[in-house]
């Protein structure tokens, strides 16, 4: 298996660079690129990370993979890979679920109005997304959702709640999984809609979380769909939601903010006292950097296993799956190493004084527990390893 990068491909990533480089000259460079954001730094929640959605879509870096009758350039997935890559290292927005999870299952299963009505509104970065699928009581178990959707003239109407929508509060559409048939097992009678955020009947409540990422709760009260805003046949929607869900996984789990984290914990190793003894200067402490940089170089052999398998054709479901697994748990260790060698001052935040890199790792601490969750919870992923790729039995 060639983990190597292309003469092609290495160039790309150089034109990202400096495509990347020009923009951080730019007013807005500091919100759009903030890696220490955590968890919701792929976020496009604000006027200036849309609009640097915009230069994107200026670039051709959205939708490089789709077919061109669709006005994609038809590049190899791992192009849309390469640059979320150079994006995530940054901690800029990343190319997002409406090129990925959402434009890519219309252009497979859509019609021909939404395909008409999203796929160019995608590709030059005017709309953005939230997915709408966990419940309070269908999280990881997602078939079990109960959200209902009753047949009405023109289209349906939907009752009931959602939960952790992490886009709700500013995205412009919603991808939502409903139950169109009570009577089928739970893995049928599921359908997907698309139906605007500003549609009469959605309340968005917001939820703090530990890390300071909001998400939210989303009550409908007889919020109507039209038919033509149905994804594909009806009550196939779970077909859509795994086929989505590993889009996502593929194109959204990268390594680079993990090895920005292992980059930051050797600086804290160099610079930080512990009892009056450099931490550098600490034999425990030198096994900890020895161990995550070969712990990094894991995550990133598996990383280029994501690659390797979709260069192939297809979804990556089992090396996307285990890639995230161990990437997001990987930064969790570091995280919790930082504040077992830092001691009481680990926990000092942001803004307080004395706090060691500004409060970084109390932080990092509390966020890096949404990484394993987002995507499918750790367990999901074990789970689709096991089943997947072991073919063990359920």
């Amino acid at each position: 298996m060639n983990f190597e990068f292309s003469a092609a491909e290495q160039q790309f990533i150089e034109d990202v660079r400096a495509f990347l480089a020009e923009e951080a000259r730019k007013p807005y460079a500091r919100e759009v690129m903030n890696p220490e954001r955590e968890a919701d730094s792929m976020l496009s929640d604000s006027q200036e990370r849309r609009a640097f959605n915009k230069e994107l879509a200026k670039k051709g870096y959205l939708g490089m993979s789709w077919p061109k009758e669709y006005g994609g350039q038809e590049k190899e997935g791992i192009f849309d890979y390469l640059v979320n890559e150079e994006l995530a290292s940054v901690g800029a927005p990343l190319i997002g679920k409406g090129v990925g999870c959402i434009g890519k299952t219309v252009i497979k299963h859509g019609n021909a109005k939404l395909k008409e009505e999203f796929l160019p509104q995608i590709l030059n970065a005017d709309i953005e997304f939230c997915l709408g699928y966990s419940e309070p009581g269908a999280g990881s178990d997602l078939a079990s959702l109960k959200l209902k959707a009753e047949k009405c003239e023109g289209g349906w109407k939907l009752n009931g709640q959602k939960i952790y929508n992490t886009s709700a509060h500013f995205a412009d559409w919603y991808w939502v999984a409903a139950r169109t048939d009570f009577d089928a097992p739970k893995h049928k009678g599921i359908s997907v809609f698309l139906l605007p955020m500003s549609a009469p009947g959605l309340t968005i409540n917001e939820i703090k979380t530990m890390g300071d990422h909001r998400t939210n709760e989303v009550f409908f009260d007889d919020v109507f769909v039209g038919d033509d805003y149905l994804i594909g046949e009806l009550n196939k929607g779970w077909l859509y939601i795994c086929e989505a869900l590993d889009y996502e996984r593929f194109t959204l789990y990268t390594v680079g903010p993990l090895q920005k984290k292992y980059e930051k914990f050797v600086e804290l190793v160099k610079t930080e006292k512990r009892d009056g003894v450099l931490l550098a200067d600490i034999p425990e402490v030198r096994k900890l950097v020895a161990r995550f940089a070969t712990e990094v170089e894991t995550a990133t052999m598996l990383q280029r296993r994501v690659i390797a398998a979709a260069a192939k054709g297809g979804v990556p479901t089992v090396e996307a799956a285990g890639c995230k697994l161990y990437s997001t748990q990987l930064g969790q260790r570091i995280a919790n190493a930082a504040l077992d060698i830092l001691g009481p001052a680990g926990m000092l935040h942001e803004g307080v004084d004395y706090a060691p890199m500004d409060g970084k790792w109390e932080h990092s601490y509390r966020a890096t527990a949404l990484d394993t969750i987002g995507g499918g919870t750790s367990e999901v992923q074990k789970n689709i390893i096991a089943r997947r790729g072991l073919e063990l039995p359920s």
